[in-house]
């Protein structure tokens, strides 16, 4: 850009330095010193001193050049600890205190665009238990049907359940009866006749607030509720949201809905501050670093799958293709492709060397917890535990069985006996 740097000289320039205001050209403070004159330019024309040691908002002490170095630090490092060590007479709380309040909130000027503040649940999201009451038609499956059985008793057409909530209540009345008023004891059995009947509204209250909790939930489906549960299995894990579903009945559907979204986008940010952890044990300190990072590893992952196809295949291989007869090319094992474990569930119990097993043998961290602990049990019962008892236990495949396996005996966890 000639604009930022020395129309004579050519070099970059700092504050203060020179404006011709004939020539409409910048001139360094180093050549104006000196006199330089070039093209038409003459070292008698008027000139403007153009500076950035003053401050751009009011009732603040940050110069202009300060604020530019704020903003550009910002875009390269993306990280305030970072930021604040271009500034080494300001702490991390002044700077970021300024950022928020001279631009986020805009004090400074209205004319900085102003920062979108997502609302997580400006639009909540609504499963389809919200708009189950919005059909025109009920459903009306056949008897014995996958559809019919997954309401579990619900008839839609006649919004009612074949089988009701604590169906024996109505047993509690079956007993009575009618108590002649010359009877001695008529007030007693009267006001017991009576505490029965409290009992049986009780539970009819009972039984009418469970079908509005389901009705309201939405909970008549099952298939497609633990299929909405489903989307929580990463973020919020199953034995958690498996107790959190308990408490649909203190709530209304929008605030349940709210507990889990809530915790959902918890969930997600977790998952978000792992891979940074991830990514600064690598020595990655830097937002454009890690996007350069995950940019050029998926190249590095796509070029590696590329080769070994390359090296399984006889037409390209070096040591086969001069023979001047057959030969059978050697099976190999076929790999396991690494996968992509941040912040599924367990990860953050797994030690580092465990993490690596479970990427390269594409083992669920909490799949591999369970397996471990089924060997280890294994082994403190009988002592020991052989490669072939293992792989009648887990029943899993037989090349990850061998992985884990050996890695639990190399780590000390099970104990390989002696042959």
């Amino acid at each position: 850009d000639s604009d930022s740097v020395c129309s004579n000289c050519s070099c970059d320039l700092v504050a203060p330095y020179i404006y011709c205001a004939l020539c409409k050209v910048n001139i360094c403070s180093l050549c104006f010193s000196k006199g330089a004159e070039f093209g038409g330019h003459k070292n008698d024309h008027d000139y403007h001193i153009i500076r950035d040691d003053f401050p751009v908002w009011g009732n603040t002490d940050w110069t202009a050049r300060e604020e530019v170095v704020l903003l550009e630090s910002l875009q390269k490092y993306g990280n305030w600890n970072l930021v604040a060590k271009e500034f080494p007479n300001r702490s991390v709380r002044e700077i970021r205190a300024h950022y928020d309040w001279f631009y986020l909130d805009r004090k400074g000027s209205k004319d900085l665009p102003e920062a979108s503040n997502r609302d997580w649940f400006c639009e909540p999201v609504v499963p389809y238990r919200q708009r189950i009451s919005d059909t025109d038609e009920p459903p009306r499956y056949s008897p014995n049907t996958v559809g019919y059985k997954s309401l579990a008793g619900y008839n839609p057409a006649r919004s009612d359940f074949e089988c009701e909530f604590d169906s024996s209540a109505e047993d509690l009345l079956s007993n009575l009866k009618p108590v002649d008023k010359d009877d001695p004891h008529f007030d007693l059995i009267t006001n017991l006749q009576c505490a029965i009947i409290q009992s049986y509204n009780r539970r009819l209250r009972e039984r009418q607030r469970w079908k509005k909790i389901i009705r309201e939930h939405g909970l008549i489906i099952l298939r497609k509720v633990y299929a909405w549960l489903h989307r929580y299995d990463v973020t919020i894990t199953r034995p958690v949201y498996e107790k959190l579903i308990r408490f649909m009945q203190f709530c209304t559907p929008v605030q349940f809905e709210m507990l889990m979204e809530g915790l959902h986008h918890s969930g997600e940010l977790k998952i978000q501050i792992l891979r940074l952890c991830e990514l600064r044990q690598r020595g990655i300190t830097s937002l454009a670093d890690a996007r350069l990072y995950v940019k050029l590893k998926e190249i590095h992952d796509k070029c590696e799958n590329e080769l070994k196809t390359l090296h399984a295949s006889a037409q390209f291989n070096w040591k086969l293709t001069n023979r001047s007869f057959p030969v059978e090319t050697p099976k190999k094992k076929s790999g396991f492709t690494p996968i992509e474990i941040i912040g599924m569930p367990g990860y953050e119990k797994l030690t580092p060397s465990e993490r690596e097993l479970c990427r390269t043998v594409r083992l669920v961290p909490i799949t591999y917890l369970e397996l471990k602990d089924i060997l280890i049990t294994e082994n403190k019962k009988m002592g020991s535990i052989k490669l072939k008892t293992a792989r009648k236990i887990l029943k899993i495949d037989v090349n990850k069985t061998r992985r884990l396996y050996d890695f639990l005996v190399q780590e000390g966890y099970i104990v390989k006996p002696v042959s």
